[in-house]
């Protein structure tokens, strides 16, 4: 564990001491003082917070899906159907029995308490699972299914045996069946501090302290929930604040994760493009001007090597150099402009090929798409140079009436389209032009040259 995550952990574990500490004084202030112990009559306010609880569970089910989706661990598939389960248990046994303006009946009452335990048992079991599986989709599906499969029979259950299940009302003791309901819940929001503790420890993920403290709410509500012996409609106690405040928890956790996420992908794909760039620019010529030097020292330098190794060093100054331009410039093209002659300047010195250069100083390109415009333009030079067999190409970046568009053209040999395929540099440039949300396209005949397009995003 390295030191900075091992203070974090500690940093977490002192603040859920301190959090167990003020909530177990609390509980036991409540116990010392009976009249603390208050009960509110609000149905509005009870239904606002059971829809609300319903809501955030609802979300949480969903984000977890989406991250089991694409990640594919255990972990998120059995948060995905914990908090699928709570959210369907709160929204069918507790929320749509009271829109009528009736109280919950003895069956929704205990299908309910049979709900939030699977809800409970399956998050516990999440902060302790490991590895991932390659089933995806189709396992959150079968995963989801048996949810609702086991709700519709805790449903049936509770409606069948409605008579000989003790009632639940207002004032009245707390039934022996119900004590130990939400003791298993207690121990069952336990486990879930414990576990997902241990995988703050061992992972250092953000995500696991946040389900942590949530389940430390949680596991106070439950035993606020024994000692005060309310589970009727339209009142609302201690524990179903405190549950809220979970669910709250569990929002803002959520949410930190998904700007941790995206923050991450965007951080890895800037490492990949610039791993790229410096791949297809500085590296190549880099090679180019060590090759050359090891030939000069050999003494077997073939005549005009110290020509092209001043070449090979100046284009690879301005490859630097634009590449600097590009990434720090954020309006404007005359850093592209200027790098983009200055290429074609050394690419046409010794005659081969003749290039016509046109850039439509309306045409504004973004600082992404100024990288890889050059980086196609270079691409689709270097084929006219390697396999066109070109004396003369063209390269115009302009407007065609709302479109702003990259064409090539060239007078070489030209390709069958159908019998020459895609090659790996046509390949490039499709990809390059896809990553700054363009498409690419190109016409080609045997005799006839090629033409290249590349039409940028609105």
């Amino acid at each position: 564990m390295r030191r900075d995550d091992r203070d974090a952990y500690q940093a977490w574990l002192v603040g859920e001491l301190l959090l167990v500490g003020l909530l177990g004084a609390a509980l036991a202030l409540f116990l010392a003082y009976p009249d603390l112990r208050s009960t509110y009559e609000l149905p509005n306010l009870r239904l606002m917070v059971d829809t609300a609880i319903v809501l955030a569970a609802t979300i949480v089910a969903v984000l977890a899906g989406i991250r089991f989706t694409v990640e594919g661990r255990r972990l998120d598939l059995l948060l995905c159907a914990g908090f699928a389960t709570a959210a369907a248990t709160g929204l069918f046994f507790a929320v749509c029995p009271v829109l009528g303006g009736d109280p919950i009946r003895t069956p929704e009452a205990w299908a309910g308490v049979a709900g939030r335990t699977l809800a409970l048992a399956l998050i516990a079991a999440a902060s302790f699972a490991r590895g991932r599986t390659a089933e995806g989709r189709s396992a959150l599906r079968v995963v989801l299914c048996l949810v609702a499969v086991s709700l519709a029979g805790v449903w049936v259950l509770a409606r069948t045996f409605a008579e000989s299940l003790p009632s639940l009302e207002t004032g009245a003791d707390l039934p022996g069946l119900m004590i130990v309901a939400l003791a298993v819940q207690g121990v069952l929001s336990l486990l879930a501090v414990v576990g997902f503790g241990l995988r703050y420890r061992r992972y250092g993920e953000d995500l696991d302290r946040w389900f942590a403290l949530a389940a430390t709410l949680m596991l106070s509500a439950d035993l606020h929930y024994i000692f005060t012996p309310v589970v009727a409609s339209g009142v609302v106690s201690q524990g179903d604040f405190l549950r809220l405040l979970c669910y709250g928890l569990l929002l803002a956790g959520v949410w930190r994760a998904i700007r941790h996420a995206e923050f991450g992908r965007a951080v890895a794909e800037e490492r990949a493009r610039v791993a790229r760039e410096i791949h297809d620019g500085l590296a190549q010529y880099l090679f180019t001007i060590s090759t050359h030097a090891a030939m000069l020292e050999r003494g077997s330098a073939p005549e005009g090597t110290v020509r092209r190794l001043k070449s090979a060093a100046v284009l690879a100054q301005q490859e630097a150099r634009f590449a600097i331009l590009a990434l720090s410039s954020a309006s404007g093209n005359a850093p592209f402009d200027a790098a983009l002659r200055r290429y074609l300047d050394v690419l046409t010195a010794d005659g081969e090929l003749a290039v016509e250069l046109e850039v439509d100083p309306g045409v504004v390109l973004a600082p992404d798409e100024q990288i890889e415009v050059f980086r196609i333009v270079q691409e689709g030079l270097a084929n006219v140079r390697k396999h066109a067999g070109a004396t003369q190409a063209e390269v115009w970046i302009g407007r065609d009436g709302t479109r702003r568009l990259v064409r090539i053209l060239d007078d070489g040999a030209g390709f069958e389209p159908a019998d020459n395929g895609a090659g790996q540099g046509l390949k490039n440039m499709k990809t390059r032009a896809a990553s700054i949300g363009g498409a690419f396209g190109f016409i080609s005949a045997p005799g006839r040259g090629t033409a290249l397009e590349v039409v940028l995003r609105a």
